[in-house]
């Protein structure tokens, strides 16, 4: 603190045991602002060849999108997209959030928009809403909805959350996924304006998107 890389309300702080009001808490570090939060809670809009891990194999870490204080606070993916699925990507530090987020009892419904390598005909969207059998499972799993975009881009909603469960659906019915992006978790959908590769903070009114209906 005593190099100047703190600042409030414009002042230079170096006073490592002021005491202030974290209530709507504002400050500045290195010239970039941040506002007091308790818990992080953000979104990310994933692009394509990142990895979901601090230790990735084979492509970059998402987590080198993010600022080193984001980081440093140890936020953790709210479940994981493949290094080839794109899109909406909820991240924090709580631990319980999590969990609720990531919990099959909770049937928290994600809208995928696929890209086919075929046609999608209508009775391969009737074997979805039916229900698939998929290798190594022993109960079918079943498409919530389904919404033909045009012949080879199809809108699927799922409550499961399965290992590469939409690349297998579209698999178990003669197809195949060429493309994959997330597009909405619960009523909270990817903003039109957050580019791959964008982060930002989710708010209350985005919060209460990801309670239970």
């Amino acid at each position: 603190m005593r190099n100047g890389w703190l600042e409030i309300g414009g002042v230079v702080v170096e006073d490592p045991f002021l005491e202030v009001d974290p209530e709507g808490f504002e400050f500045t570090v290195d010239d970039q602002p941040w506002r007091y939060r308790e818990k992080a809670y953000l979104m990310i809009h994933k692009p394509g060849d990142y990895e979901c891990s601090h230790k990735p194999k084979h492509h970059r870490s998402i987590f080198t999108l993010l600022p080193e204080e984001l980081v440093n606070r140890d936020v953790q993916c709210v479940g994981r997209l493949d290094e080839d699925t794109t899109g909406l990507l909820l991240m924090t530090d709580d631990g319980q959030f999590i969990h609720q987020m990531s919990s099959p009892k909770r049937k928290v419904p994600k809208v995928y928009e696929i890209t086919a390598k075929h046609p999608i005909d209508q009775a391969q969207i009737d074997q979805l809403l039916a229900g698939v059998l998929l290798h190594g499972e022993y109960e079918p799993v079943v498409a919530d909805s389904c919404e033909l975009v045009s012949d080879t881009v199809l809108r699927l909603t799922i409550t499961q959350g399965k290992y590469h469960q939409v690349k297998r659906m579209l698999g178990a019915v003669g197809n195949r996924v060429e493309g994959l992006k997330r597009v909405r978790i619960g009523a909270l959908d990817l903003p039109a304006d957050l580019a791959p590769g964008e982060w930002r903070w989710l708010e209350a009114e985005d919060l209460e998107k990801l309670k239970p209906a």
